[in-house]
């Protein structure tokens, strides 16, 4: 099958398969975006080329986007590989790969050595939670031990570094653009 013929298949699929999931009819979906029962069949069944002033209204009905329905299935996209820092004593797993909404990323950060002494600022908040082992946190003139299941919040522009106490830690952050461009960088 052609990559065109393979990309057909998929967005046939997924028309079908977000239909059902809402329990909906033929009739049901058609009605919602304007076509008539047989063509959405033939669109599903491959018996009809899908045409785009026809997948922009099938995808509204869908509550999903054109990008959404006609994206590349890559494996190499399912799998979230770990960026090591050997020189910052990190490893970060990006659980997001796009910004979410309002900007934010998510990463898993594991950290091996003690909090850097220079302290960085920048616009913004940074939020994490530890999911192993303890975090020193240094915001300012303080130091703040961070524990497994326990969680900060704080404006990054207080001069903050983080790293492992007493060993390797493990935590989950969300780093708004600034964030992410200092932490993560």
């Amino acid at each position: 099958m052609t990559q065109d013929g393979d990309l057909d298949s998929i967005v046939r699929k997924r028309i079908r398969g977000l239909r059902a999931a809402r329990g909906w009819s033929l009739d049901d979906l058609a009605a919602r975006c304007h076509l008539s029962p047989s063509t959405l069949s033939r669109i599903e069944t491959g018996h009809r080329r899908i045409a785009l002033d026809q997948l922009a209204p099938i995808a509204r009905a869908l509550g999903t986007t054109l990008d959404q329905l006609v994206e590349s299935v890559d494996d190499d996209d399912v799998v979230i590989r770990p960026q090591r820092d050997e020189a910052r004593g990190r490893t970060t797993w990006l659980l997001s790969r796009e910004s979410g909404p309002g900007g934010v990323t998510v990463a898993k950060i594991r950290v091996t050595r003690p909090a850097p002494a220079e302290l960085r600022v920048h616009p913004g908040r940074d939020w994490l939670t530890v999911l192993s082992g303890t975090v020193m946190l240094r915001l300012g003139e303080r130091t703040i031990l961070v524990g497994t299941g326990e969680a900060a919040e704080f404006s990054t522009m207080v001069p903050h570094s983080f790293g492992a106490h007493d060993g390797p830690a493990e935590m989950l952050c969300i780093l708004d653009h600034d964030g992410q461009r200092t932490h993560l960088r």
